[in-house]
C-alpha cells in the first residue's frame, strides 16, 4: 500500500514539472529585401524592426545570458536606418 502512494506521489511530482514552453521571441515581421541584403551575415533580420525612437532597424540577438535588442549594422558596422530617421536628423 505504502508503495503504491508513493509511485503515485513520485509520478505527480515529475508531471508537476513538465510545463509547455513560454514563446520568448518577438513577433515576426516582413522586413524589405533591401534592408535583408544591407545586413551583415551574423544578425537575426527574421527578428528586425524599425524603432520609432530613432527610425533605425534592431533586431533581437540570442546571447548565452540574456536575449536583448541590438542595432542592426552593415558588414562595415553603419547602422540601418529608414529615410524618415535619416532627413529627420539633417
Amino acid at each position: 500500500m505504502r508503495t503504491a502512494h508513493s509511485t503515485f506521489l513520485a509520478a505527480g511530482l515529475m508531471l508537476a514539472g513538465c510545463t509547455a514552453p513560454v514563446a520568448t521571441e518577438a513577433p515576426r515581421t516582413s522586413v524589405p529585401e533591401a534592408v535583408v541584403a544591407l545586413a551583415a551575415p551574423y544578425q537575426d533580420v527574421a527578428t528586425a524592426r524599425v524603432r520609432p525612437e530613432d527610425g533605425c532597424y534592431w533586431y533581437l540577438h540570442a546571447g548565452p545570458v540574456e536575449t536583448t535588442l541590438l542595432p542592426l549594422r552593415t558588414p562595415q558596422g553603419n547602422r540601418i536606418c529608414t529615410e524618415a530617421s535619416e532627413t529627420a536628423g539633417a
